[in-house]
């Protein structure tokens, strides 16, 4: 099994809870060389490249920014993915720290469910990259706008002039193409919507594309330099030129699901976008579990 570490995050107790588990199931497990100080000298170092290839499932612990991340990582060789929850609520990870033992018995045994994402496969002025969020063109602050033509199969169908030009998947859609004045799409759907934000002329509303759809964003010689972002990371920094070609891959990525049900409760408090029309026994509900016994007292009943 491969870990994927979240960056800064102390990760020391879940990774035990990890380690004595693997340890009574003479399971090997693996982290990237980089993270070799941030574990014990039992876990086994590989390069970061060779984490997703070598291992039978990845265990990501962090957010839902390292879930991304792991996602990516087995893109071109997809993993099951477990996500482990350390200290904030996420919406693609699913399990606490106290039931990982459990979880990953489970795991062991392929007593769970696999939930399947697609990404936006990119070519960034011919280099190849993945996002399973969003994928943005960005102006950098103070020079100007974004300035980009778009074009559908071949077909130039118009120009951007904005703040930003955002490419998002359905899972995407509740991010920055949301806050941007984009639609929320149903999980369930393949879709691609392109989004501009802070439009200032050109196409100024959000397009939903079809999923067998080819996209293609050309910087126009009036662009801004443009920082390109892959799941809220800087790919690229202030490019002048090119082009970024996107299309999209289903079933790029395994998610692990033990409890369906209660991701689809979480994912709907997702659409909401905390616009709740829930009761306060139902707002509990899609709390992890320690959240729940905390709040157990505190939120009062309905009137």
């Amino acid at each position: 099994m491969g870990l994927v570490l979240h960056p800064t995050r102390d990760v020391t107790e879940v990774v035990g809870i990890i380690e004595r588990w693997a340890k009574r199931h003479h399971k090997t497990l693996m982290v990237r060389e980089e993270d070799q100080h941030r574990v014990s000298s039992c876990i086994v170092p590989v390069p970061a490249d060779e984490v997703a290839t070598r291992a039978d499932a990845l265990i990501s612990v962090g957010g839902d920014g390292t879930m991304l991340g792991a996602l990516r990582s087995a893109v071109l060789d997809p993993k099951p993915v477990l996500g482990v929850h350390l200290g904030h609520l996420g919406f693609l990870v699913e399990i606490e720290p106290p039931e990982l033992p459990d979880a990953l018995s489970r795991l062991l045994s392929k007593d769970f469910t696999i939930e399947s994402h697609a990404c936006l496969a990119c070519d960034v002025c011919g280099d190849d990259v993945v996002a399973f969020n969003d994928i943005a063109l960005v102006r950098q602050p103070g020079s100007g706008f974004v300035s980009v033509t778009l074009a559908i199969d071949g077909q130039q169908y118009g120009y951007y002039r904005s703040d930003a030009v955002v490419v998002s998947t359905p899972i995407g859609s509740t991010a920055y193409s949301y806050a941007a004045g984009g639609p929320l799409i149903s999980p369930a759907a393949d879709s691609v919507v392109i989004t501009p934000s802070a439009p200032m002329a050109g196409i100024s509303r959000s397009v939903v594309l079809s999923p067998d759809e080819n996209i293609r964003l050309q910087l126009r010689p009036d662009s801004s330099p443009v920082v390109v972002e892959m799941d809220g990371l800087v790919f690229r920094d202030a490019a002048t030129e090119g082009t970024v070609a996107i299309t999209y891959r289903r079933n790029a990525g395994l998610v692990v699901r033990f409890d369906p049900l209660r991701y689809q409760e979480r994912n709907q408090l997702k659409m909401t976008l905390l616009d709740l029309p829930f009761l306060p026994d139902q707002l509990r509900e899609l709390l992890p579990e320690e959240l729940r016994r905390r709040t157990q007292q505190e939120i009062p009943p309905p009137c």
